[in-house]
Order: structure tokens, then sequence, then C-alpha cells
């Protein structure tokens, strides 16, 4: 699976972050970065939570 962010979405609220920050990190803009492509399986859960909670909607599962 591949996480795609919508910049145009993306307020930096770092709700992924604080989910799992060996996966998303806040770029110097303060938005969003996956760090890790594609997501490993092992991770694949915390992404996916990422994606849920996120308030903005501005993560996109890719399988």
């Amino acid at each position: 699976m591949r996480v795609e962010v919508d910049l145009d979405r993306c307020e930096g609220n770092a709700i992924c972050v604080g989910i799992d920050p060996d996966l998303f990190e806040l770029n110097d803009d303060e938005q969003c970065h996956v760090k890790i492509a594609p997501v490993p399986a092992d991770k694949e859960a915390h992404a996916q939570q990422a994606i849920d909670e996120c308030p903005r909607a501005a993560l996109i599962r890719r399988d």
C-alpha cells in the first residue's frame, strides 16, 4: 500500500505523526510527508489509522 498526501487539504495537524512518527513527518511548510513508500506491512495498520483520523481527509490510500 501507498499513502499520498493531498497538500491542498493538509493543515499540518500532525495527528498522523502522533500515530506513527516513523511513517509520517511534517515538512518545512508544516505539511505531512510520508517517509516510507510503499508502507511496510507492519506499518499498514498505523497508516490506515492515520488515514481514518486525519481531520482534513488529506491522506489517500493507494493499493
